[in-house]
């Protein structure tokens, strides 16, 4: 009950400081997309994200965040449930006429046509999966960045397993309608293991 009562707390909260809500390693490929977000802000819906966001940064794990942090990692939470079931329809819907995408060893993408076009992929056969690790929101509350770890998984011509995984940069901002999109999407591999980088090649 107590969890419960957090949870609503979390939700209410969201609620009174969202006007209204609405790149990680992606593999290559491409075809235009709808460009619309639903723009979601029922009581409910904000109860049952709240319940499925438990695992990371709330009020329950941390019970001081501000209110610009806790709708950062919502709307970081949200897009990447819409992703996991989505694919790279879903990617490309949450990003701003002019956002940017910055990727290893590519270059960047810019506007969501162009990012539409690239995020093509079928979440049967590549899962895109993030995990929000800390946020931060502007003075002016209407611009703030997400950070944490994604993992994508695919399976080779053989069937073999394959893993990506890497860190991640969101930044959001929101528009004049009060809906948020994402800006700028950026990832890098992962950092190599502690100490890997000074050993000397073995004979």
């Amino acid at each position: 009950m107590k969890h419960s009562n957090l949870l609503l707390a979390t939700a209410i909260l969201l609620a009174a400081h969202s006007q209204s809500l609405p790149a990680q390693g992606l593999p290559a490929s491409s075809t235009p997309v709808p460009t619309s977000v639903p723009s979601v802000s029922t009581y409910d819906t904000l109860v049952r994200s709240a319940a499925s966001l438990s695992s990371q940064a709330t009020p329950l794990t941390q019970p001081t965040l501000s209110p610009g942090i806790l709708l950062l990692m919502e709307l970081e939470g949200r897009f990447a449930q819409s992703v996991a079931s989505g694919g790279g329809k879903a990617f490309a819907t949450w990003f701003a006429d002019d956002a940017v995408t910055l990727n290893n060893g590519r270059p960047a993408v810019l506007g969501r046509a162009a990012i539409a076009a690239q995020a093509n992929w079928d979440p049967k056969t590549y899962q895109l999966t993030w995990v929000p690790q800390g946020a931060q929101m502007g003075p002016s509350n209407d611009m703030g960045f997400t950070w944490g770890h994604y993992e994508g998984r695919t399976t080779d011509k053989n069937g073999e397993p394959v893993v990506t995984s890497g860190r991640y940069f969101t930044v959001w901002k929101k528009l004049p309608d009060g809906t948020w999109k994402v800006a700028m999407d950026a990832s890098a591999n992962e950092p190599p293991a502690a100490a890997e980088c000074c050993t000397l090649p073995k004979p």
